[in-house]
């Protein structure tokens, strides 16, 4: 929840300082430890786990304590935690009862932003970690060292995150709970602007005070979707620079080809630079042309913003081939908004299978009942749908929702208990000429381990 004490928080970031972070293994939070101790700050944390990411931790030399224990956290000066860390872990317990500050990891991200000529912040309902992959490609095509942070790996980084030595950060910038407005953006991006997030807004008009208040933050400019009516509506009045299609836009696409990754950017009537695109679609064409604007604004030359746009080929769950079963081509994406489950659509229609065996798993029940009857209309596109039990994440059923009321409505349509339960259901159907393409951004993408471990014997 946004509760900006950065002032608080900012003079424990500096060399010299103790700061313990509890959570420390997941993506952004081990991102956040290495940046910090760049900055020289002495940093240990803490998780449930050891991980790949515990262990590059330890290796740069920050201590990692695995499991939770008030011990963990002796000689800290301030606490950092993940947001599934909640206050009756015992070191939050602990802290309090040192008297301790305790600050979120987006308010330390927020901090340390503040450090960097540019801190370009992507926001907006979808796209915002292709975005900000193909942003952070222009910036190592330009040698601009940049520090990044991005929610999925990225091949081009050999990791979700990057930590430079140049005056420029890129970070997705998340609006729920409010998080991104505990950022200090110098250039603020909003890609979209949808309904999504209903456990926490309102409403849609609550989502667009929300961005309107994060356009508000930024230092040096606004660039946001010029094509998108609630983007607009949510900026009324404001001063902000606008990307898409449409003619009225400051940065624009022409000569736009059929599978949208072929096209030339123009800014300020002036042609910017010519795109290549390694990836299809209408949103990635979109997002592309966001990266371009940003680029623009912050003076990379047009020749090296395309070279560093073509060398871009997808993130880790964004139409991420994973190999083949029994003849059919395994996809896994990370769309679980209907928006985005659309769009990757568009982009499968055009390549040629035979069929599309579309596993979607809901992801919390809250999004799920909200967005149910635009959730049924996008699934009865598929040529079959396989439709597993609710990921409840950080829910418990209080509303009575499950998968099969999405079965229900949609003739057809395979509901499974579980993904043990659909792997198996997918090893019967499976043939050569269909896609298989499992979608959510829960953990779906086991489903796909699970075929892909399959030695046609029976056995796991």
């Amino acid at each position: 929840m946004y509760n900006n004490k950065s002032e608080e928080l900012k003079p424990f970031l500096v060399p010299g300082r103790r700061v313990h972070l509890a959570g420390i293994g997941g993506t952004s939070m081990h991102s956040l430890g290495l940046v910090l101790k760049q900055f020289g700050v002495d940093v240990s944390g803490s998780d449930m786990t050891a991980t790949s990411y515990t262990d590059m931790l330890e290796a740069k030399g920050i201590p990692v304590h695995i499991g939770h224990d008030a011990k963990n956290i002796e000689g800290a000066e301030v606490i950092i935690r993940t947001a599934a860390i909640h206050d009756d872990n015992v070191e939050i317990a602990a802290a309090r009862k040192k008297g301790l500050l305790i600050f979120e990891r987006a308010q330390a991200w927020g901090v340390i932003m503040q450090a960097y000529k540019n801190a370009i912040c992507i926001s907006g309902t979808h796209g915002k970690t292709t975005t900000t992959a193909l942003i952070t490609h222009i910036l190592m095509e330009a040698a601009w060292d940049p520090t990044v942070m991005i929610g999925s790996y990225l091949p081009l980084l050999h990791a979700s995150h990057r930590v430079g030595q140049g005056d420029t950060i890129v970070l997705e910038s998340c609006e729920y709970c409010d998080s991104f407005l505990n950022f200090s953006p110098s250039l603020a991006v909003i890609l979209n602007i949808e309904e999504d997030h209903l456990d926490y807004f309102k409403d849609l008009a609550d989502i667009q005070k929300s961005f309107r208040k994060f356009a508000s933050m930024a230092s040096k400019g606004v660039l946001a979707n010029g094509d998108d009516p609630h983007t607009l509506e949510a900026l009324k009045d404001m001063e902000f620079s606008t990307f898409g299609l449409g003619e009225h836009n400051r940065i624009r696409a022409i000569n736009m080809c059929p599978d949208w990754r072929h096209f030339d950017v123009v800014c300020d009537g002036q042609v910017y630079c010519h795109v290549d695109l390694g990836v299809m679609g209408k949103h990635n064409a979109m997002n592309a042309l966001a990266a371009a604007g940003v680029a623009w604004m912050i003076g990379v030359p047009g020749e090296v913003a395309a070279r560093g746009l073509a060398g871009y080929h997808g993130a880790r769950r964004r139409m991420e081939f994973k190999g083949r079963y029994n003849g059919a081509d395994i996809y896994d994406d990370y769309g679980h908004h209907p928006d985005e489950i659309a769009a990757t659509y568009e982009v499968v229609k055009q390549m040629g299978y035979d069929r599309v065996i579309l596993v979607f798993q809901p992801h919390t029940y809250t999004r799920t009942k909200a967005l149910f009857h635009e959730f049924v209309e996008v699934l009865k596109n598929a040529d079959h749908l396989v439709v597993p039990e609710i990921f409840a994440a950080r829910e418990t059923d209080t509303l009575g929702m499950s998968s099969t009321q999405i079965c229900a409505q949609i003739p057809g349509s395979v509901y499974c208990r579980n993904l043990e339960e659909t792997a198996a259901y997918l090893r019967e159907i499976a043939r050569p000429g269909d896609m298989i393409l499992t979608s959510g951004c829960g953990d779906v993408y086991r489903a796909c381990h699970m075929l892909l471990r399959y030695n046609y014997n029976g056995h796991i």
